[in-house]
Protein backbone atom coordinates (compact mmCIF):
# COMPACT_ATOMS: atom_id res chain seq x y z
CA UNK A 1 0.00 0.00 0.00
CA UNK A 2 1.12 3.17 -0.77
CA UNK A 3 0.78 6.42 1.89
CA UNK A 4 -1.48 9.21 0.77
CA UNK A 5 0.33 12.28 -0.74
CA UNK A 6 1.04 15.09 1.68
CA UNK A 7 -0.98 17.95 1.65
CA UNK A 8 0.55 21.07 0.23
CA UNK A 9 2.71 22.90 2.90
CA UNK A 10 5.33 25.87 2.45
CA UNK A 11 6.51 26.85 -0.52
CA UNK A 12 3.81 25.10 -2.64
CA UNK A 13 2.85 27.20 -5.55
CA UNK A 14 -0.06 29.34 -5.71
CA UNK A 15 -2.97 28.93 -8.98
CA UNK A 16 -2.25 32.16 -9.76
CA UNK A 17 1.19 34.09 -9.94
CA UNK A 18 -0.39 37.40 -8.94
CA UNK A 19 -3.26 38.75 -7.16
CA UNK A 20 -6.11 39.59 -9.49
CA UNK A 21 -6.06 43.40 -10.67
CA UNK A 22 -9.10 43.22 -13.62
CA UNK A 23 -11.69 45.59 -12.40
CA UNK A 24 -9.19 47.54 -10.10
CA UNK A 25 -9.17 50.47 -11.61
CA UNK A 26 -13.05 50.63 -12.49
CA UNK A 27 -13.75 50.37 -9.08
CA UNK A 28 -11.48 53.27 -7.83
CA UNK A 29 -12.83 55.97 -10.42
CA UNK A 30 -16.76 54.49 -9.84
CA UNK A 31 -15.54 55.06 -5.73
CA UNK A 32 -14.33 58.44 -6.57
CA UNK A 33 -17.35 59.42 -8.72
CA UNK A 34 -19.67 58.36 -5.88
CA UNK A 35 -17.63 60.06 -3.31
CA UNK A 36 -17.77 63.34 -5.76
CA UNK A 37 -21.15 63.32 -6.20
CA UNK A 38 -21.70 63.24 -2.32
CA UNK A 39 -19.93 66.21 -2.19
CA UNK A 40 -21.38 67.86 -4.44
CA UNK A 41 -24.83 66.73 -2.93
CA UNK A 42 -24.18 67.78 0.55
CA UNK A 43 -22.59 71.37 -0.05
CA UNK A 44 -24.62 71.79 -3.68
CA UNK A 45 -27.46 70.70 -1.42
CA UNK A 46 -26.61 73.07 1.79
CA UNK A 47 -26.14 76.14 -0.88
CA UNK A 48 -29.77 75.49 -2.62
CA UNK A 49 -31.26 75.46 0.96
CA UNK A 50 -29.50 78.86 1.71
CA UNK A 51 -30.77 80.91 -1.13
CA UNK A 52 -33.88 79.25 -0.69
CA UNK A 53 -34.03 80.54 2.67
CA UNK A 54 -33.13 83.68 1.43
CA UNK A 55 -35.65 83.86 -0.74
CA UNK A 56 -38.56 82.97 1.24
CA UNK A 57 -37.31 85.39 3.95
CA UNK A 58 -37.62 87.93 1.29
CA UNK A 59 -41.09 87.18 0.60
CA UNK A 60 -41.91 87.04 3.86
CA UNK A 61 -40.91 90.52 4.19
CA UNK A 62 -42.81 91.83 1.45
CA UNK A 63 -45.81 89.55 2.29
CA UNK A 64 -45.68 91.05 6.06
CA UNK A 65 -45.00 94.86 4.76
CA UNK A 66 -47.87 94.90 2.42
CA UNK A 67 -50.32 93.41 4.88
CA UNK A 68 -49.44 95.54 7.31
CA UNK A 69 -49.91 98.69 5.00
CA UNK A 70 -53.04 97.82 3.91
CA UNK A 71 -54.31 96.77 7.03
CA UNK A 72 -53.46 100.69 8.20
CA UNK A 73 -54.71 102.26 5.23
CA UNK A 74 -57.81 100.02 5.25
CA UNK A 75 -58.08 101.32 9.13
CA UNK A 76 -58.18 105.00 7.95
CA UNK A 77 -60.60 104.12 4.77
CA UNK A 78 -62.71 102.90 7.93
CA UNK A 79 -62.30 106.14 10.30
CA UNK A 80 -60.96 103.49 13.06
CA UNK A 81 -57.71 105.62 13.91
CA UNK A 82 -57.07 103.27 16.76
CA UNK A 83 -56.62 100.37 14.90
CA UNK A 84 -54.40 102.65 12.52
CA UNK A 85 -52.29 103.57 15.42
CA UNK A 86 -51.79 99.88 16.52
CA UNK A 87 -49.57 99.36 13.06
CA UNK A 88 -47.30 102.39 13.62
CA UNK A 89 -43.83 101.22 15.19
CA UNK A 90 -42.62 102.08 18.26
CA UNK A 91 -40.65 104.99 17.45
CA UNK A 92 -43.62 106.22 15.59
CA UNK A 93 -45.97 105.78 18.94
CA UNK A 94 -43.61 107.82 20.92
CA UNK A 95 -43.66 110.55 18.48
CA UNK A 96 -47.61 111.03 18.56
CA UNK A 97 -49.76 109.40 21.77
CA UNK A 98 -52.84 107.73 20.72
CA UNK A 99 -54.89 111.12 21.05
CA UNK A 100 -52.85 112.96 19.41
CA UNK A 101 -52.69 110.42 16.16
CA UNK A 102 -56.17 109.95 16.63
CA UNK A 103 -56.94 113.66 16.36
CA UNK A 104 -54.26 114.48 13.45
CA UNK A 105 -56.14 111.75 11.65
CA UNK A 106 -59.43 112.76 11.92
CA UNK A 107 -58.88 116.34 10.85
CA UNK A 108 -56.44 115.46 7.71
CA UNK A 109 -58.43 114.84 4.59
CA UNK A 110 -60.33 111.31 4.91
CA UNK A 111 -58.65 108.22 2.71
CA UNK A 112 -61.54 106.50 0.51
CA UNK A 113 -59.71 104.36 -1.30
CA UNK A 114 -55.48 103.14 -2.03
CA UNK A 115 -54.07 100.65 -3.63
CA UNK A 116 -50.10 99.45 -1.93
CA UNK A 117 -47.56 99.01 -4.44
CA UNK A 118 -44.78 96.85 -4.76
CA UNK A 119 -42.36 96.70 -1.36
CA UNK A 120 -38.82 98.06 -1.85
CA UNK A 121 -36.88 95.26 0.52
CA UNK A 122 -33.90 97.26 0.59
CA UNK A 123 -34.89 100.49 2.18
CA UNK A 124 -38.24 98.52 3.60
CA UNK A 125 -40.53 101.10 1.69
CA UNK A 126 -43.81 100.64 0.11
CA UNK A 127 -45.72 103.36 -2.06
CA UNK A 128 -49.31 103.68 -1.78
CA UNK A 129 -51.76 105.74 -4.39
CA UNK A 130 -54.14 107.06 -2.31
CA UNK A 131 -57.91 108.59 -3.06
CA UNK A 132 -59.08 111.53 -0.67
CA UNK A 133 -62.54 112.59 -0.30
CA UNK A 134 -63.77 115.26 -2.93
CA UNK A 135 -61.37 112.95 -5.17
CA UNK A 136 -57.59 114.13 -4.68
CA UNK A 137 -55.36 111.79 -5.55
CA UNK A 138 -51.80 111.70 -4.37
CA UNK A 139 -48.91 108.51 -3.57
CA UNK A 140 -47.73 108.20 -0.23
CA UNK A 141 -44.49 106.46 0.81
CA UNK A 142 -44.35 104.30 3.51
CA UNK A 143 -41.28 103.78 5.85
CA UNK A 144 -41.58 100.21 8.09
CA UNK A 145 -39.62 98.84 10.15
CA UNK A 146 -39.26 95.78 11.81
CA UNK A 147 -40.50 95.33 16.16
CA UNK A 148 -38.04 94.49 17.92
CA UNK A 149 -39.84 91.95 20.40
CA UNK A 150 -42.02 90.33 17.95
CA UNK A 151 -39.78 90.46 14.65
CA UNK A 152 -42.99 91.39 12.57
CA UNK A 153 -43.42 94.81 10.48
CA UNK A 154 -45.05 98.17 11.51
CA UNK A 155 -45.44 101.50 9.81
CA UNK A 156 -42.76 103.78 10.81
CA UNK A 157 -43.50 106.88 8.88
CA UNK A 158 -46.15 108.15 6.61
CA UNK A 159 -44.85 110.84 3.82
Amino acid sequence: MTAPAPPPGPGVAPPFAAPPTEGRRTRLWIGLGVGALAVVLCCGGGGTAVVGLAVSGVQAIREQARTVTGDYYQALVERNYGRAYDQLCDDAQRRESRPEFERRAAAEPQVTAFRVGEVDTTYLTVPVDVTLDGGDRERQQVSLGQDGQTGGVEVCEVS
